[in-house]
């Protein structure tokens, strides 16, 4: 440590000026940028999606989907093609396979980007929750609901069973669990928009759940451990059933708690009435 009495002679020394020698770091000439791809812009959006992963996504799932669950689609244009629509289906498997299904044709059939809604638990999972926020994936709170439907007019996926859902035994399947408490449809009622219930059918047979522990899940912060097996070429067939609109007042900060849970039970029959069509018809679960 410098003595004190050596400061002021410290202070008084001349200033080292620097060598004139240039070390300027000669530059090259940039090659010329290619033109920027519009669509390319603001690649990750507020929500977390990204078009890139959604692509990457749909270049590797597409053999899945046509070869494996070999999707096939009645009603498709039931969908509407431009604002806002919430599509509710049910909700099956215990990895469930229908999100993506229902996702890819969506979006490779119709060229529409779709949300899906889901529990917060996956974007609180590392690496995980951000695959989900890149390939579309939205915590389901009515806001984030709100905003997709009204404000950007984009199509919102949402399975009411929740976990429920997944959660069915294997002798079980096709029996669909109660709609929640139909927040879905207060949130299609404040929007605006339509609901466009689709009947799914696949999901149970193509990764069932034989047993399940909830001792070790709860440890593990999941609501359970499934013993299945992995996924099964079951042949799926989504039937896109007519749109449900509500002739209320959208906006409002309330809306009759009868009349949601009237209109949730409503769309859960014509779902299950149209799983139930779709059984009585189908010849095999691997072929259709």
């Amino acid at each position: 440590m410098a003595d004190p009495a050596d400061l002021p002679r410290i202070h008084e020394r001349e200033p080292v000026t620097p060598p004139t020698t240039s070390r300027a770091i000669v530059p090259f000439p940039s090659p010329p940028e290619e033109p920027a791809d519009p669509d390319r812009l603001g690649d990750v959006d507020e929500w977390g999606r990204s078009e890139r992963w959604r692509e990457i996504a749909r270049t590797i799932y597409e053999p899945i989907y046509r070869d494996w669950f070999r999707a096939e689609w009645q009603g498709l244009e039931n969908v509407p093609t431009q604002g806002g629509a919430l599509l509710v289906a049910n909700h099956a498997g215990a990895i469930p396979p229908d999100a993506p299904v229902i996702m890819h044709g969506i979006e490779t059939e119709l060229g529409r980007p779709l949300y899906g809604l889901a529990d917060h638990m996956f974007r609180d999972l590392p690496v995980v929750g951000t695959l989900w926020s890149r390939l579309g994936g939205v915590v389901a709170h009515p806001d984030n609901a709100y905003r997709l439907l009204h404000d950007q007019d984009q199509l919102v996926l949402v399975f009411p069973e929740g976990i429920k859902g997944p959660g069915k035994h294997v002798s079980q399947r096709y029996q669909l669990r109660r709609f929640g408490r139909g927040g879905y449809v207060e949130i299609a009622m404040r929007a605006g928009v339509p609901i466009v219930p689709i009947a799914v059918m696949g999901a149970e047979e193509a990764m069932p759940v034989f047993a399940k522990s909830t001792t070790v899940a709860r440890r593990l912060g999941l609501p359970y451990i499934p013993l299945t097996v992995g996924y099964l070429p079951s042949k799926f067939v989504l039937r896109v059933l007519p749109p449900v609109t509500f002739d209320v007042e959208p906006g409002q900060h309330r809306y009759s708690r009868s009349r949601i849970m009237d209109e949730s039970e409503a769309i859960r029959t014509r779902i299950q009435d149209a799983l139930h069509d779709m059984l009585r018809t189908r010849r095999s679960i691997w072929f259709g």
